[in-house]
């Protein structure tokens, strides 16, 4: 298969009650995925947990030795339910304490008399932590060994991946083909499996949609299916995926670039 069990791989451990309750939709996960695509490392596992000290202290020891790198978001504010600073140093059997630089450089960002108790718990990182800083609002994340915090909003999290890229390994990058083709997943599937089976380093992603207009199923809407292929041999992804165009030509059917899925 594809040569993600040897290569680099990572994580992703999204924090906070507010995304479990579906108050608060993530983005972090699929913008930390495309970041890492560029670097050649593969994104093998995404986890959400609660505020729970227990429940994070759990996930990073058991993602930190499983993985490459883990990235967590969310819990680094300023207020009570932000507890992801203290975890993750029980995590590790540190202490936490202010950066001496987070906290000078918080202290630059506010009016005298503003920087309160409350707003120098952003500075707080297990001991020996380094600093991941963002061009957003300032306030760091923290890496400690190959664990990298940071932020759950979106715009800052995206900022402070800036500051780790030249942190992390690069790996071999996945070259990818993708077609739409108008068809339903099942009318194509023993065809893709027969596909699959031929070309072993690449994997065939296949996507099922609903559209309006084309052949009708009876329901007012149109069967297609998306299908992507992944690997680090781009001559089998480009084998396999002309192996595709083929497939549907003879249903009938002109390929597509590939489109978003919906469900």
């Amino acid at each position: 298969m594809d040569e993600a069990s040897q290569g680099l791989t990572a994580a992703v451990l999204v924090i906070g009650d507010e995304i479990l309750s579906g108050r608060t939709q993530d983005v972090n996960i699929a913008a930390i995925a495309r970041f890492l695509v560029g670097l050649g490392i593969d994104l093998a596992e995404a986890r959400c947990v609660p505020d729970i000290e227990a429940e994070i202290v759990a996930a990073v020891n058991a993602l930190r030795l499983r993985y490459t790198y883990v990235f967590t978001t969310g819990g680094i504010g300023p207020t009570h339910d932000d507890i992801t600073a203290d975890a993750i140093g029980k995590a590790f059997g540190l202490p936490v304490e202010r950066h001496p630089d987070a906290m000078a450089m918080l202290a630059a960002r506010y009016a005298p008399g503003e920087f309160n108790e409350r707003r120098q718990r952003m500075a707080r990182v297990p001991k020996g932590a380094g600093l991941i800083r963002n061009s957003v609002s300032v306030a760091p994340g923290f890496q400690i060994e190959n664990v990298f915090v940071m932020a759950g909003v979106p715009k800052i999290m995206q900022a402070m991946l800036e500051d780790v890229a030249p942190r992390l390994s690069r790996g071999v990058p996945v070259k990818s083909r993708g077609f739409t083709v108008r068809l339903p997943e099942g009318r194509i599937a023993a065809a893709l499996s027969q596909i699959q089976d031929r070309h072993r380093e690449v994997t065939i992603g296949s996507y099922p949609f609903f559209a309006e207009g084309g052949p009708q199923t009876g329901r007012g809407t149109s069967a297609g299916t998306t299908l992507i292929v992944r690997g680090r041999n781009e001559p089998e992804v480009e084998a396999a995926g002309a192996e595709i165009e083929a497939l549907a030509r003879s249903l009938g059917v002109e390929p597509e670039p590939a489109r978003e899925t919906k469900s």
